[in-house]
Parts: C-alpha cells; sequence; structure tokens
C-alpha cells in the first residue's frame, strides 16, 4: 500500500501563495527516484515549489546532486531571462542550461545570437547547434 500525505491541504497552501507551508507538507513525503510514484512526483512539486517561492539558493544546493532540482532551476532561469546565469551554467557543463540560454537568445536575438554563445561554449554541441537554427515557431 503506498503510504499518502495531505495533498489538498498542500495544493490549499500553494494556490494561496503559502509556499512556507506547501514546501513543508510536500518535502515530508518526497522522495527522489522512489518505487513509489507519488513519492516522486511529490519530489517533482516539492522543486516546483522551491522555485516558485524563488528558493534559488536551495535549488542551487540540491542541482549539485540532484538533476531534477538542475533542471527546475535552469528553467526557472530561462523563464526569469537570467541569460547571464545560465551561460555561466553551460560553461560549467550543464547541457540543459546550454540549451535553455540557446532558445532564450534566439528569442531575443535571432539565431546569430544563438550560435554566438554556441561558439563561446561548445561549438560541437550538434543538438545546440539544431535548437539556434530552428524557428521560433518549431520550439
Amino acid at each position: 500500500m503506498t503510504a499518502r500525505f495531505d495533498q489538498a491541504s498542500a495544493e490549499a497552501a500553494e494556490a494561496r501563495g503559502d509556499w512556507a507551508t506547501a514546501i513543508a507538507l510536500v518535502s515530508e513525503f518526497a522522495e527522489c527516484y522512489s518505487r513509489d510514484p507519488y513519492r516522486h512526483n511529490a519530489h517533482l512539486w516539492h522543486m516546483d515549489l522551491l522555485a516558485k517561492a524563488g528558493l534559488l539558493r536551495e535549488l542551487v544546493d540540491r542541482a549539485e546532486m540532484d538533476v531534477h532540482a538542475r533542471r527546475h532551476l535552469d528553467r526557472f532561469l530561462y523563464e526569469e531571462g537570467h541569460d547571464g546565469v545560465l551561460r555561466e551554467r553551460a560553461q560549467r557543463g550543464d547541457k540543459t542550461a546550454l540549451y535553455l540560454l540557446v532558445r532564450l537568445l534566439h528569442d531575443r536575438g535571432g539565431p546569430a545570437a544563438a550560435m554566438q554563445a554556441i561558439a563561446d561554449i561548445d561549438v560541437n554541441d550538434t543538438y545546440a547547434i539544431k535548437l539556434a537554427l530552428r524557428s521560433q515557431s518549431n520550439w
């Protein structure tokens, strides 16, 4: 039998922007790569709540060892337009950050801007090049 938690209370706290309560309820149940799908989904939700709450330091700390935290952090940086931080992360080998940086720069300055970032970071990344050359309607 799968253990459960008070999901309704966590959803209500999230809906009213009570991040501390939502995070406390979800994080207590969350487990990365759990065999229990409810716990794994709670882990993904937990990472999403951290991003929504603006708890970037916690996401950064978790991103060192947790791919889900890394992806949520990169997505948050993309959505907020933080190209400089995405560039730093991409230069340290974070492929998700590179691909989101390419998309962000493409949206802002077209394929040339995206291709320049690829030339600066990893000229051999064929997927990044494909992203840079896509039209915006194909995202």
